[in-house]
């Protein structure tokens, strides 16, 4: 993920108070978990994420109590399974114990680890009405810039940074200025009510908390669930093994498929926001930004309303249409199903595309639900070519059929609906 990353400020305070108010639903999203989650809660709840030594003191009053409940109700109590870690200690009985195994989960708290038999445990006995939504920052929700990078035709955004109905920021503590994508304040609100939503980002912890304060101010979708690149256990790689919840129910938006190598079928490709000019040539596009043209994406047709459109309905056919037992559902396969409707019905036929993207393009299609033809023939509905002065796109031409250029096939993939026809013709090169 091409983020910002590596900025030097401290961890905002604002955003460590929300984190150090974690709720049982906050950490495992399920009303169903036993008292490892009630102990865990009432341990942590009440802390500073900077308090190391009051919170160990926590969690060995809390280890007296719980004891002194477990001989109450029976005269032996069995033996401790050390769920998880809090520093050295373990979260349910307070032994120490040496050496750390299991899976680190600093941004729920500072310190908490869980092992890997509990994180199983706990997903196994999510029964929530929601999915996982697993959401990237840069060119996906939103795109920042360093001020210092701001070309001459964009320097009129820092005396007008309200010009653009308060999606524009400039950070002056971070030297940066984000602007928000159109549609994110309605998409997220929207999102919430069918998914627990994290922040999933390769830009450091201050970057990815600051950027959760504009997206959401009053902490209502996101709480502590904001992972950075100093969370994950794998370098340059996103993982879902630091995430509470099954991998058949996560759903993943982000703009760099190589980001999530092992889990490719639950990602939706967004097609990258370039709002500023050094977005634009991070990625080596010889083209002005929307900032330059001052321009942006419309709302009604942009990325973030069509996908909105893609997650309303992977939720009802995972909850509504599908008869299997809850537990056998996967979203990986709705996925795939809901794709393979955006161009079902279509054949199609290449012509003069480069071999290096011909391979590429033609998979693209086919799990767009498109039919591949190596030659013509009459069920032939589009011919996809470069020029228009193939034997190919003549015969397209004379034939009726529709003469396309190949972004006909990346605008759909990224938008997941087919796309007019008209938008991409292909004419004849004068």
């Amino acid at each position: 993920m091409a983020e910002l990353i590596n900025f030097t400020h401290s961890p905002i305070s604002d955003f460590h108070e929300m984190q150090s108010s974690v709720t049982a639903d906050s950490l495992a999203y399920s009303s169903s978990i036993d008292d490892f989650i009630a102990y865990l809660d009432d341990a942590l709840a009440a802390t500073s994420p900077d308090e190391n030594q009051d919170e160990l003191e926590s969690v060995r009053i809390k280890r007296r109590k719980f004891e002194s409940d477990e001989e109450t109700e029976e005269s032996t109590s069995e033996v401790c399974t050390h769920p998880g870690s809090f520093g050295d200690m373990c979260i349910r009985c307070g032994q120490k114990l040496d050496g750390e195994s299991g899976v680190t989960f600093a941004y729920i708290h500072k310190g908490l680890r869980l092992h890997h038999e509990e994180i199983s445990r706990l997903r196994n006995t999510d029964a929530n009405k929601k999915l996982y939504l697993m959401l990237d920052l840069d060119h996906t929700l939103l795109n920042s810039t360093h001020l210092a990078h701001l070309n001459t035709q964009e320097l009129h955004l820092i005396s007008q940074p309200d010009s653009l109905g308060g999606s524009l920021f400039k950070l002056d503590k971070m030297h940066m200025m984000t602007k928000l994508r159109p549609f994110v304040r309605t998409f997220l609100r929207e999102a919430s009510e069918m998914f627990d939503m994290y922040i999933y980002t390769m830009g450091d912890r201050p970057y990815a908390l600051e950027m959760a304060k504009l997206l959401d101010p009053q902490g209502k979708y996101f709480n502590a669930k904001v992972i950075s690149q100093d969370d994950g256990t794998q370098k340059h790689q996103k993982g879902l093994d630091i995430v509470l919840g099954q991998e058949s129910a996560v759903v993943i938006l982000d703009d760099t498929e190589q980001a999530w190598v092992k889990h490719k079928d639950n990602l939706i490709l967004m097609e990258r926001y370039h709002f500023f000019g050094s977005s634009c040539r991070q990625f080596g596009l010889n083209c002005k930004s929307l900032a330059e043209l001052k321009s942006d994406e419309d709302e009604a047709e942009g990325a973030l309303n069509k996908i909105l459109k893609v997650l309303k309905q992977v939720h009802y056919k995972f909850f509504d249409e599908l008869k299997e037992d809850i537990a056998e559902r996967d979203v990986r396969q709705i996925l795939k199903s809901v794709r393979r409707e955006v161009l079902g019905g279509c054949v199609i036929v290449f012509s003069r595309i480069c071999h290096g993207a011909l391979p590429s393009l033609r998979k693209m299609a086919e799990q767009l639900g498109a039919t591949c033809l190596m030659e013509l023939d009459s069920s032939v509905t589009h011919v996809v070519a470069t020029d228009a002065g193939t034997e190919k796109a003549r015969w397209a031409v004379k034939e009726k059929r529709f003469l396309v250029h190949p972004q006909w096939i990346v605008a759909a993939n990224y938008f997941w609906e087919k796309q007019p026809e008209e938008n991409f013709v292909l004419k004849k090169m004068q």
